[in-house]
């Protein structure tokens, strides 16, 4: 799937690490069409189940109603949930309908398996692709990018931007977001962290993947993003400093997405150091004692070992 510069776009991440921002910088790089996360890995398949959430969705069953992408009936959850991120990344419902059972029909399969659900993402980044023009697509693979030699061999061509931010402002922002999900401990949030930033699947894809430090985003936009788009083999564009201004299928179709209001103004610095004033100082310390390792190797400011004691 895909070939020479022309393959996708995966953005990953821990969550929190601000890989919602970064898929919106790209998207308003006029060659590319970047949407936020489908998780596509998650729903028992991609065919007849999400066929029938489409049904449900359109005949407004209400096992299916429900506030953002949430369900009623957590049966037609995660099926239910990848329709509307679908929708978020700008597919409606009839063409994700027809795109599903297209691909089930090439396939000969309910798209279980991972290639073949690898299969449906391929033609719904080229729906996209081709119905806003770009040169490549591209979408948010989260923490899914932990395994990204699976998806590389996948598609061959593809490249890979792992947005890096201080675990400890991951984890003030999970810990203190009151959302429901993520992290639920201090030590929980290091060892997740420390399982993407230490990833070998990552690493072993070598000039394919660029790490992207969040710190250094919304300091020096600029820099940061003229980095990034040769590291994509793309023309630099002045729209990426503004990807406020640009109009994305994301904030058009939010479903209550955690990050849209946030990720709609400008580029600011001000959540960079927020576990400062957000994590108490036995759950810093806490943290510290199990990734100092990797926070030192990646160029964070740790105090000496004992001294959050």
């Amino acid at each position: 799937m895909g070939a020479g510069t022309t393959g996708p776009i995966f953005v990953g991440g821990d969550h929190r690490s601000g890989t919602t921002l970064v898929s919106l910088v790209l998207d308003s790089h006029p060659q590319l069409t970047v949407g936020p996360e489908i998780d596509f890995l998650e729903p028992i398949n991609l065919g007849s189940h999400v066929l029938e959430c489409c049904d449900l969705i359109e005949s407004e069953d209400e096992r299916v109603a429900g506030q953002g992408v949430q369900t009623n009936d957590p049966a037609y959850g995660l099926g239910v949930q990848f329709v509307r991120q679908c929708h978020r990344f700008g597919v409606d419902l009839a063409d994700l309908r027809h795109t599903v059972a297209r691909t089930v029909e090439t396939t000969g399969s309910d798209l279980v398996s991972f290639r073949a659900r690898c299969a449906l993402m391929n033609e719904l980044g080229e729906l996209r692709r081709t119905t806003t023009g770009s040169l490549r697509w591209g979408i948010k693979i989260q923490r899914s990018i932990g395994r990204a030699s699976a998806f590389g061999a996948v598609w061959p061509s593809s490249q890979f931007v792992h947005v890096l931010r201080d675990g400890r402002d991951v984890a003030a922002s999970q810990l203190r977001g009151s959302r429901g999900w993520g992290y639920e401990s201090v030590e929980e949030a290091a060892c997740g962290w420390l399982e993407i930033v230490e990833s070998r699947s990552l690493r072993r894809l070598g000039i394919r993947s660029h790490t992207l430090r969040y710190e250094d985003l919304v300091a020096e936009p600029a820099t940061a993003a003229r980095s990034l788009l040769r590291f994509l083999g793309l023309r630099w564009s002045e729209a990426v400093l503004r990807h406020d201004e640009a109009e994305h299928s994301l904030l058009r179709n939010p479903y209550e997405h955690p990050s849209a209001e946030t990720v709609s103004r400008p580029i600011y610095a001000d959540a960079v150091g927020r576990y400062r004033r957000d994590l108490s100082p036995s759950e810093l310390a806490a943290f510290e004692r199990i990734a100092r390792a990797a926070l030192t190797r990646l160029g964070y400011s740790v105090a000496p070992s004992g001294g959050r004691d």
